[in-house]
């Protein structure tokens, strides 16, 4: 008679093997594999954790004492009668839960750079590996072990989550960081349509990593607060604010965004009303040479 005996090792635990004779038995044995444990009461294994259990004279039971990997096998109790040979076999497997024991740090990279974020895991049976984005849709990505992203873009910047199930427990899950870094981009500008005597606000918008530093220029010049304008800054967000406006303050006026990655600006109006421009218009990149110029000595002389 045989049988198969599964075993998920969540935590330390023990195996019962049951093994029954008669009066008519002149031998027992218990072998695992090929090898004796224990033949009649003499313990051949010098395996601390087996022992023999006998209830009566009719029980030979094995019993192992915190299972592990190690165990997995044939177990046999070999029974010998006048009249013929009898055996009782069951096959311990052993199961565990997948863990993983290896995963990439939290990085940052360029737009563009290639990325391969590892996860491995180990189990029984051998666990598999997914993968996902977790923002914004948290759809599964293509990768095992290893997960290759090939000139990753700013839009799969995120946490990624590595997951290993086997089915024996609950699946094992890490998270990896990834910061794509890219240039500065103008997202959105606003003018301003501001009669005189009043105050007028300019506003610009850009999305980068890191967060850009910002300037602002009126022709060649480069504008600092006074009395007259405040400059504010929140993170991606920046304004040029002129108190009691003038005719000469009416015109163009350029928002410089830059990071160590690029510079990008754009220009912005401030104007009388019934000029009739479009102040919630797109941004009007420019790349004027000099204004190029000026951005990268200043971000090379900060750095």
């Amino acid at each position: 008679m045989s049988c198969v005996s599964i075993i998920h090792l969540n935590e330390p635990c023990a195996m019962h093997y049951r093994c029954y004779v008669d009066d008519k038995v002149s031998k027992v044995a218990w072998l695992n594999r090929s090898n004796i444990i224990f033949a009649g009461q003499d313990k051949w294994s010098l395996d601390p954790r087996v022992d023999l259990v006998t209830k009566g004279q009719l029980e030979y039971s094995l019993r192992i004492q915190k299972v592990d990997v190690y165990d997995e096998g044939s177990y046999t109790c070999s029974i010998q009668t006048k009249q013929q040979p009898k055996t009782s076999q069951v096959y311990l497997i052993v199961q565990v839960p997948a863990s993983i024991y290896q995963v990439s740090n939290d990085i940052t990279v360029n737009e563009g750079s290639n990325v391969t974020l590892s996860c491995l895991a180990n189990g029984r049976p051998d666990p598999a590996i997914t993968w996902r984005l977790l923002n914004p849709s948290a759809e599964p990505l293509d990768g095992e072990e290893y997960l290759d992203i090939i000139g990753i873009m700013r839009t799969q910047a995120g946490r990624y989550e590595c997951k290993a199930s086997n089915d024996v427990a609950t699946p094992d899950v890490k998270y990896v960081n990834v910061i794509v870094n890219y240039p500065p981009t103008i997202k959105k500008t606003q003018s301003s349509e501001t009669p005189v005597g009043r105050n007028g606000t300019l506003r610009c918008e850009v999305t980068a990593v890191p967060t850009p530093e910002f300037e602002w220029y009126r022709d060649d010049k480069r504008l600092a607060n006074t009395q007259s304008i405040t400059i504010q800054t929140s993170g991606t967000t920046t304004s040029l604010t002129i108190a009691n406006i003038t005719e000469e303050d009416y015109g163009n006026y350029t928002c410089v965004a830059s990071n160590r990655l690029g510079v990008q600006n754009a220009s912005l109006f401030l104007y009388r009303p019934g000029t009739g421009r479009d102040i919630n218009g797109s941004a009007c990149v420019s790349q004027s040479l000099w204004l190029l110029l000026a951005s990268f000595a200043c971000l090379f002389l900060k750095c």
